[in-house]
């Protein structure tokens, strides 16, 4: 029962931190992590033991798999270069420049080891970002910044893992790394692909069938990146890589036709599970700083000189890392510049300048998959002999998380001020081109649409019946296609009276549901009457959008 309260407790505290942040001026995961601290002070005394494998098996593969569902594979395509070079390129400079500082700087950890450190702190979080940020980053470099997190995600860890192994085998050799590191992330991504083609064609062949039950289709996307993850690894290719590519793959195989209700539960769903894996994480890290400042203290005598000289290690570790991470960006955008001037292609569209290499320096945010990663490391090289310095290693995962989260809420306010956020002109020319292609598609039908014959009376009853019902669904789609009209005026009118009638259909709706209220309470209608009519309201009001 331990275990269960401990849960709870847990869940209970996202919910409420959530809601701390909206009244503290702190970024959410900061919040988290400090509730989590304040949980395992020793007057509270929460303590959380954690099993490394079950860890990473429980929080990267959801993770992972949502990263991939939710990232927009144009703009993945459209920043490929970039994105490309930061999530591969940006992961291996890293790795050595990093690797061989850490080592340097405490050569207790083994080369190795450092290497293994290095590649776990190279995987970026950008949701983290995002919420500290607050929509304020200009399109481009938030898709950058989304899609490097959702590629070195998986190159970081892919990368740890080799490293990891020549730690604990102490054998190393950099051409079969090469080539077993291909043969891995592509039977990695192999796995993930079929697999989630496969649930989707099986998913096909239910709603063929008439089993379109929403719960259960939820279910089995529940399921597919543990799914992805484990058939993966028994293979011995990258679990992790084949999470991604099975959430990217699902993207394109769950748009299948009467499946409205199971997307919209299905969203909804995934929603909260990310929510609550990111937090849950946050919180874990903030339960463990406690254990982990004990562990990396307790062979010395004196306290807190030793834990003033494990902060100077961490922060000169943290520099390094950003100073990287700059010295990448500009250097290789440069080159990439030249080339496309070398191929004829400089339009200038490329151009960097200094703010955006900032932004994108200190966006680097580290977070939930570096946590993660960092509590996978094995307790034991072997039957009785210690992973070295693994304490260390977690301290100065932690310590860099809170750095990058801190610098990002300090510095990324400074480097926005002043900065106008250009809305995405062309996203909005596009929704504006869906709704009336869509719309004039729907009018298109609605005309084609064949009127019963009047051979009898109650046939001339139903044409007129039709012919009403038809006109009035026209009217709503030719209103609709007004407000896309091409003058200022038409436009400024037409978007004055869809905020008016939205107003109008609120208010009737929320009628409606304190009328409801009133019978369920006097009890005229039973629970499942109120269910079924309260959830039709609710998505009739979210259907209606927000009302300026």
């Amino acid at each position: 029962m331990q275990t269960a309260y401990t849960v709870l407790i847990l869940l209970t505290l996202v919910g409420v931190s959530r809601l701390l942040a909206r009244l503290i001026p702190l970024p959410l995961p900061l919040v988290q992590i400090a509730a989590g601290a304040l949980l395992a002070w020793p007057t509270l005394g929460l303590h959380v033991a954690l099993d490394p494998e079950l860890f990473l098996f429980l929080f990267l593969p959801p993770l992972l798999f949502s990263d991939g569902w939710r990232m927009p594979k144009r703009d993945l395509w459209r920043y490929r270069g970039p994105i490309l070079t930061m999530a591969v390129g940006l992961v291996i400079f890293t790795v050595i420049g990093a690797g061989y500082f850490i080592h340097w700087l405490l050569p207790s950890i083994p080369l190795p080891v450092a290497f293994a450190l290095a590649a776990v702190l190279s995987p970026t979080d950008a949701v983290a970002v995002s919420a500290i940020a607050q929509d304020r980053l200009p399109a481009p470099i938030m898709r950058m910044l989304q899609g490097e997190a959702l590629m070195n995600d998986a190159s970081g860890l892919v990368t740890f893992k080799f490293a990891l192994a020549a730690a604990i085998t102490g054998v190393f050799s950099l051409t079969d790394a090469s080539l077993t590191f291909v043969l891995v992330a592509c039977g990695g991504l192999a796995v993930g692909v079929v697999l989630s083609w496969l649930v989707g064609r099986f998913r096909s062949w239910m709603i063929t069938r008439g089993w379109d039950d929403p719960a259960t289709h939820v279910v089995f996307m529940l399921l597919l990146p543990f799914a992805a993850y484990v058939l993966a690894e028994r293979l011995e290719v990258s679990g992790i890589l084949s999470a991604v590519a099975a959430g990217m793959m699902q993207s394109w195989v769950d748009l299948l036709p009467r499946q409205t209700s199971t997307r919209l539960l299905n969203r909804s769903v995934w929603t909260l599970l990310e929510f609550a894996f990111n937090g849950l994480i946050f919180l874990l890290l903030g339960l463990q700083l406690p254990d982990i400042i004990t562990a990396v203290t307790h062979h010395e005598v004196t306290l807190w000189p030793t834990l003033l000289w494990r902060c100077l290690d961490v922060l000169a570790i943290f520099v390094v890392l950003a100073v990287l991470r700059y010295v990448w960006v500009r250097s290789v955008w440069r080159l990439m510049v030249q080339v496309r001037r070398w191929r004829g292609r400089g339009d200038g569209s490329l151009e960097l300048s200094a703010r955006s290499s900032l932004l994108l320096t200190v966006g680097g945010v580290r977070g939930a998959v570096t946590l993660a990663g960092t509590l996978s490391v094995p307790m034991l090289i072997a039957a009785g002999v210690e992973f070295p310095e693994r304490d260390l290693l977690i301290f100065i995962a932690a310590g860099v998380i809170l750095l990058s989260l801190v610098s990002a809420s300090v510095c990324l306010p400074l480097l926005l001020r002043g900065l106008v956020s250009e809305p995405d002109l062309r996203l909005k020319r596009e929704v504006r081109d869906a709704w009336k292609r869509t719309a004039q598609a729907a009018i298109q039908t609605l005309e084609n649409e064949q009127i019963p014959g009047a051979t009898g009376e109650a046939d001339a009853a139903q044409a007129v019946l039709a012919t009403e019902v038809k006109s009035r669904i026209m009217s709503e789609y030719r209103h609709r296609l007004e407000i896309f009209n091409d003058t200022a005026e038409a436009q400024a009118l037409a978007f004055q009276m869809d905020q008016l009638e939205k107003r109008m259909r609120i208010n009737a709706l929320r009628a409606q549901r304190l009328e409801l209220y009133s019978l369920h309470r006097h009890r005229l209608i039973g629970d499942d009457v109120l269910r079924i009519v309260l959830a039709e309201l609710d998505l009739n009001e979210a259907n209606l959008g927000v009302v300026k």
